[in-house]
């Protein structure tokens, strides 16, 4: 058994649209799976987590480090990985990831300026580092940024 096949037991799921106290004949009417009387047969029940007054366990539990939701991921190559294409050659997003350079784009693509280029190339990603423009300009080719 591996962690990517575990699954519920037969027959202990339960759909999400079964109807609830529809009588006897529907197999769960009357306290509708509630059982009977306490707190949780209540209409008030209390929300899930909440443990009775005590201080509940995602608030006792340490949290560490900060998340930025703002943040972008943006994938970096080096102006190396641009000796692969042909002379001449339009790089943009689609053929990097042709090529296999880059994996997946999320937020963008930046070009940082490790290593040496030979070929004239017209390179058309998110962002270039300065040293990354100068080398593609001086082998001939042009950096735009879209």
């Amino acid at each position: 058994m591996e962690l990517s096949n575990l699954r519920p037991a037969e027959g202990s799921k339960h759909s999400d649209n079964f109807r609830r106290g529809r009588g006897h004949g529907s197999g769960n009417g009357k306290t509708a799976g509630k059982g009977h009387k306490g707190q949780k047969a209540r209409s008030g029940a209390p929300r899930i987590g909440f443990e009775g007054g005590q201080m509940p366990l995602y608030r006792r539990i340490p949290k560490r480090g900060f998340k930025n939701r703002n943040t972008k991921e943006i994938v970096a190559i080096n102006v190396a990985a641009l000796e692969k294409f042909d002379n001449g050659t339009v790089v943009d997003v689609e053929k990097l990831l042709e090529a296999g350079v880059i994996s997946k784009v999320a937020d963008g693509v930046k070009i940082l300026g490790n290593g040496e280029l030979t070929k004239k190339l017209t390179v058309k990603v998110d962002a270039f580092s300065e040293t990354a423009k100068s080398k593609i300009e001086a082998a001939g080719g042009t950096a735009e940024v879209i």
